[in-house]
């Protein structure tokens, strides 16, 4: 009896994990498709291989490119887990990107200039970056709460300020002018290495650290009073207000969580010796890729870690297929596609979720009015 009991809960639970990911699924599958037709629309003979060579992604390089796909995969996994614990609070943290680039110049500050023990140097590293990227998260919360600035407006303004100052940052303080970037960081403040498990790739702790701060913050949103006011205040603020709950501190608190995480991505990002930052104006696109996670993990924290999980991969996979006659720009095609499919997908789930009893008594009533006429 408990085997069967054991066997109805995982199949109930796989059963409801394929409904709720239903849309994020259909969206992977029409994306692949349209992507695999434009790639034997350019080059029939090597598109079947080429998509093989896609889905397998960092698998194609061994245990190098695991290693390689799961470095790259921890900071998406945290820029999308900032923008989907927004969602999920009824805000649009657009400004994951300026957090993280935030984020990576104090982590990159401490680990050149700061002469700390090495078990010691990469902690306060990580701690302080992901607290960087707090306060520059709490600026556009605040304005939202005070004044109503709008978060995407102020937050889109914060990561053009942010890429402004890192240049002049990493010109004042850590410039290396031989090779016109960022000095690399003391061996001590690096993030302790996986390379004894992958060897000869850029693995890091970090991704451990990307799957704890998911599960925490699923616990925080689902689990406790501090998430349910926070997504009540996603889903009404005037119900939330009018229930007696502080708005404006679940606004408040919000942004700043939502910066913390990209700040903990731009941190486990540079705090490898041989990552640097160069000294020309550019936008962090781990920030951007940030949203795409969100909206495929159907803005829940464990949805993002599956999302990016699968993004980073995919983007491996584009580097292997070079191999091919294809460029590995027809990737971000695939990606922006999937995303495509998958907002409208969601839109027509919520559609038919408030409208659906109303669409078939209109159905019935118009199948019953053509049989009146027959």
């Amino acid at each position: 009896m408990k085997k069967n009991k054991i066997i109805n809960l995982i199949l109930g639970g796989l059963k409801k994990a394929y409904t709720v990911s239903k849309p994020s699924l259909i969206s992977i599958g029409v994306g692949l498709l349209i992507g695999f037709i434009i790639m034997l629309i350019f080059d029939a003979g090597d598109a079947l291989p080429a998509l093989g060579t896609l889905l397998i992604g960092g698998f194609n390089g061994g245990l190098r490119g695991i290693g390689n796909m799961l470095y790259q995969a921890a900071p998406i996994i945290l820029t999308g887990l900032a923008v989907a614990f927004a969602f999920r609070t009824g805000l649009f943290n657009i400004g994951a990107s300026g957090q993280m680039m935030i984020g990576a110049y104090v982590s990159i500050h401490i680990g050149v200039l700061w002469n700390l023990p090495s078990g010691i140097h990469w902690i306060v590293a990580f701690i302080l970056g992901m607290l960087a990227g707090a306060i520059w998260g709490f600026i556009p919360g605040i304005l939202k709460a005070i004044s109503n600035v709008n978060e995407v407006i102020s937050s889109i303004m914060m990561n053009y300020i942010a890429g402004n100052l890192l240049i002049i940052f990493i010109m004042k303080y850590v410039f290396n002018s031989n090779y016109a970037r960022s000095a690399n960081i003391q061996k001590s403040a690096e993030l302790p290495l996986l390379t004894s498990i992958f060897p000869g790739s850029t693995a890091n702790i970090g991704i451990f650290i990307a799957i704890v701060i998911v599960i925490l913050a699923h616990i925080l949103l689902h689990k406790t009073t501090l998430g349910y006011q926070l997504r009540a205040s996603g889903f009404s603020m005037a119900g939330s207000k009018y229930a007696g709950m502080n708005t404006k501190a679940n606004i408040v608190t919000a942004m700043t969580l939502s910066g913390s995480f990209a700040g903990m991505a731009g941190a486990i990002a540079f705090l490898v010796v041989g990552k640097n930052i160069g000294t020309s104006f550019e936008i962090f696109p781990q920030g951007f890729d940030g949203i795409s996670v969100a909206l495929l993990g159907l803005g829940e924290p464990i949805g993002a870690l599956f999302a990016g999980l699968f993004l980073s991969n995919l983007r491996m996979g584009g580097f292997y297929m070079q191999r091919y006659s294809f460029v590995p720009q027809i990737i971000d095609m695939i990606i922006a596609v999937i995303i495509y499919v998958t907002a409208i997908s969601a839109s027509l789930q919520i559609i038919l979720k408030r409208y659906g009893n109303d669409i078939k008594v209109w159905l019935k009533a118009r199948k019953k009015r053509k049989k009146e006429e027959v």
